[in-house]
């Protein structure tokens, strides 16, 4: 058992995802608070501050069951971020996002009966009928919270960006250019959270007793963010102030999508087709009083444009942008 920076005890912590972009922040952050991590990894890390810090490798996948043993086998909390993004078909959404979370909590069930449980799942969860891997999702949801009941915390993040994010780059891709399209209607609203933020509150949360929740993360306005505040945002990020913002017409933002649809019939996991374009469409991304989570000395650093500056910073330091 280790001892935090804020004196609580801080047990193992048994990680899926970690080279993902969450993951890696997720880790990083861990490792610097003082915990001892063991990370699920297909090979070996090829991050430079995970080697030397003692961090456990497992190799295996969600698909290997002794490996997923070995994993949570003496963890304090398993903290299980693993999960695809963008598929092919909604099989192989359901196999990653349903089956590999129902094979984690089953290996906690044999080897680990008193580790809590934190799944990270995704904000798009809430609207399950939008898309496969909303549907995906909720599914991961419901399979975890049937079999570990009050040991399991369910956090649901909204749109995460920050320093290594891909798919929010798009973002600022677009807000370079003279004329800013905006994705949504004018009265659609998005929660946001940078993910240092989200990284922090993962690890606040893994320190508590967990109570069989479904919690959403947000920053400090959870009532979201209209499409215009968000590539407004984006174009002061990248410099761009006389950007003008318009609505892009959905005709042409149906046919970017059916691009991407033939894409999936041909068996390619492309982010952007019909599905994403109704996640992205959807009216409601807010996150209410009732299902926000907090945390003790936890509060979000980033508003919108201090966080879009800073990853905007690391794109351009790396070439991204």
């Amino acid at each position: 058992m280790l001892i935090t920076k804020t004196g609580e005890t801080a047990p193992l912590a048994a990680v899926t995802g970690a080279s993902g972009f969450i993951g890696q922040h997720l880790v990083r952050m861990l490792i610097g608070r003082g915990w001892s991590v063991r990370l699920l990894l297909r090979s070996e890390p090829s991050i430079s501050e995970w080697r030397g810090h003692g961090a456990q490798v497992v190799a295996g996948s969600l698909a290997n069951t002794s490996a997923l043993e070995r994993l949570v086998d003496g963890a304090g909390v398993v903290i299980h971020v693993a999960g695809l993004i963008k598929a092919a078909d909604r099989t192989e959404f359901f196999k990653s996002n349903r089956d590999g979370t129902r094979a984690l909590a089953e290996a906690v069930q044999r080897v680990a009966p008193a580790t809590r449980f934190l799944h990270v799942s995704s904000l798009a969860a809430r609207e399950p009928q939008l898309s496969d891997y909303a549907a995906s999702k909720r599914a991961g949801e419901d399979v975890v919270r049937a079999m570990l009941g009050e040991r399991v915390t369910v956090l649901r993040p909204p749109a995460v960006y920050g320093p290594g994010d891909r798919e929010t780059l798009v973002f600022f891709q677009l807000a370079r250019q003279r004329l800013v399209p905006l994705l949504g209607s004018p009265s659609a609203r998005a929660a946001m959270i940078h993910v240092d933020d989200l990284v922090r509150l993962i690890e606040r949360l893994a320190t508590l007793q967990p109570r069989g929740q479904v919690l959403t993360a947000a920053d400090a306005r959870p009532e979201g963010y209209h499409w215009h505040e968000v590539l407004g945002a984006a174009a002061r990020a990248v410099g761009n102030e006389r950007a003008r913002l318009v609505h892009a017409p959905q005709a042409l933002l149906r046919a970017v999508a059916l691009v991407g649809d033939a894409g999936r019939s041909l068996g390619l996991a492309n982010m952007l087709n019909s599905q994403k374009l109704r996640e992205l469409r959807h009216e409601d991304w807010s996150v209410s009083v009732g299902e926000l989570a907090t945390a003790p000395d936890w509060a979000p650093q980033f508003d919108l444009d201090t966080g879009f500056a800073d990853a905007v910073a690391w794109y351009r330091a790396r070439s991204w942008l």
